[in-house]
């Protein structure tokens, strides 16, 4: 079994193998702008333990980093470390926000080091409530994804099918500047676009006033203010929202389900960061909740 595939490689379309995240990725990934990336499999979490065979992955990981820097154009290429369970971003249960991500980890060491942090992730207390809770079992082997991180001018979330109403001719967004966090963690109200499926044409907007934003910093990431001046600028203009939502109809086409989308845009182009099924509201949704609620 390998213990490092690529998006993109029939192997990698294997959630057995790669888990939820990266086998819908690079199912797509021929098709769709996703960012170019290596999964670590279920295989190689279980090499690590073996002392034997620990040094030959850190190689094997080294070479993939390097290989990536290559397709990147780049010496040490910014990357997202993310998990990826085998029972994450499913039909049943999506896993949001449960395990560990880091985002803009650049070299080799820091790159194994966010790894082990993935890996360490899978037996939080956390990540045993979850499961739990969604009468799962207690473990169930972690994949972890390495992926070339978007520099996001804007971030955004997006249904194919309405969170709240479970209107399935709606398309809904939420978008707010900088890097996606700050959407996902709830540190941020951001915009709110609904479009309609059979016309795509944008029906209604909600613009809010975005007082901050996460940032690629030294240390990672950081949180900041949002300049004065966009803080009430629409993130996305009309012809940006209708191309979210032609992206979102032709993955749920493409998967059979409605989808919960992640993307970003980075210099006026499009990048496909993350598709599951939607389940029940998460954190994600908590925007659309109050949007829906208060409307």
């Amino acid at each position: 079994m390998p213990t490092i595939v690529w998006l993109g490689e029939s192997d990698c379309h294997r959630r057995e193998l790669v888990g939820g995240k990266a086998a819908n990725l690079s199912c797509l990934a021929a098709a769709y702008p996703v960012p170019p990336g290596f999964c670590l499999t279920v295989a190689a979490s279980r090499a690590r333990q073996v002392a034997s065979l620990a040094d030959d992955l850190r190689d094997a990981v080294s070479a993939a980093y390097q290989t990536l820097a290559t397709r990147c154009k780049t010496t040490n290429p910014s990357v997202a470390v993310r998990s990826s369970a085998i029972d994450e971003d499913g039909t049943a249960s999506s896993f949001a926000g449960q395990y560990e991500s880091f985002l803009n980890v650049v070299g080799v060491e820091a790159v194994f080091q966010a790894i082990d942090q993935c890996w360490a992730s899978a037996q939080s207390e956390r990540i045993r409530a979850y499961r739990q809770q969604q009468g799962l079992s207690d473990s169930m082997p972690l994949a972890v994804l390495v992926q070339q991180l978007v520099s996001a001018d804007v971030s955004a979330v997006v249904f194919s099918a309405h969170p709240v109403t479970q209107d399935t001719g709606q398309v809904v967004i939420s978008a707010s500047w900088g890097l996606g966090e700050s959407i996902v963690g709830g540190t941020v109200t951001p915009d709110t676009y609904i479009a309609s499926k059979s016309s795509l044409r944008l029906t209604s907007s909600e613009i809010t006033d975005k007082q901050c934003m996460t940032v690629r910093s030294d240390a990672g990431t950081q949180e900041v203010n949002v300049p004065r001046f966009l803080r009430t600028r629409p993130a996305l203009n009309e012809e940006q929202v209708l191309e979210m939502a032609k992206l979102a109809l032709n993955l749920e086409q493409e998967m059979g389900w409605p989808v919960d989308v992640e993307c970003a845009y980075q210099a006026d182009r499009l990048f496909l960061l993350q598709c599951r099924p939607i389940t029940c509201p998460g954190r994600k949704c908590t925007s659309v909740l109050k949007t829906h609620r208060s409307g």
